[in-house]
């Protein structure tokens, strides 16, 4: 009977550790996966945003208010992102990948326009103090026992009356609500920060537990998703605190 325990006890300890390497290989997958989309969005921002002849097919360079092109790419994001939700479904997880990286390539457009509202500097610190940040906010999620899942829907909620608000401001331009929606932002996506890591974590938990393998790989993609928006919300909140003005 006691070598029968033992012999349990070992197995169990073989599973969580398969599980461990496992939940850390899928992690290590979505920060990575987030990581190129994070280069591939400063690449293309920083090579539009410094040229003067690429910039100005999107936005007055004097006023820096967008045209017509310039409206579609500022839309383009939210468009791709519920169309990703819908067909990821269908698409393999390599189409998959290469959709989020064509979308971060087109955010990488939208938010070209800083580079000259803001001075070089201090988007680069403010980037830093953005990715300061967010590693702690994600690390906490990824370790505490706190069970947050239950921020998920008041989060989610914000989100919806941020860009409700985004939107009717482009209209009335009002300097109060501007300020409103970039502290309130800056909380949600924060909060959602933590949030989103431990739902990745609890999920992998539960799919791997299911052996759904083909799963595993296009929640990744999503996973990198959520927490690539998550990190640029923060920063170009942070952005409107910490940045210089040309």
């Amino acid at each position: 009977m006691a070598e029968f325990q033992s012999v349990r006890r070992t197995a169990a300890g073989v599973r969580t550790a398969e599980i461990d390497a496992g939940l850390r290989a899928h992690m290590n997958k979505v920060y990575g996966l987030m990581s190129v989309a994070m280069v591939v969005t400063g690449a293309v921002s920083w090579a539009v945003g410094t040229s003067p002849a690429l910039f100005s097919l999107l936005r007055d360079p004097a006023t820096l208010q967008p045209n017509i092109l310039g409206w579609i790419v500022m839309f383009a994001p939210l468009i791709m992102v519920f169309a990703l939700g819908g067909m990821i479904n269908r698409m393999s997880t390599a189409a998959a990948q290469f959709f989020f990286y064509a979308f971060s390539a087109v955010m990488g457009l939208s938010i070209s326009w800083i580079f000259q509202a803001f001075t070089s500097i201090s988007i680069v610190q403010t980037f830093f103090v953005t990715a300061i940040a967010f590693a702690s906010l994600s690390l906490w999620g990824y370790t505490t026992k706190k069970d947050i899942s239950a921020w998920g829907s008041f989060l989610i909620m914000g989100v919806v009356g941020l860009i409700v608000a985004s939107i009717i401001n482009i209209f009335l331009g009002s300097p109060a609500i501007h300020f409103a929606v970039s502290v309130l932002g800056l909380l949600i996506f924060a909060g959602l920060t933590a949030y989103d890591t431990q739902r990745l974590k609890n999920e992998y938990l539960q799919m791997s537990a299911a052996g759904a393998t083909e799963w595993l790989g296009k929640a990744a993609v999503m996973g990198a998703l959520s927490l690539y928006l998550n990190f640029i919300n923060m920063f170009m909140f942070l952005l409107q605190f910490l940045g210089n003005r040309e």
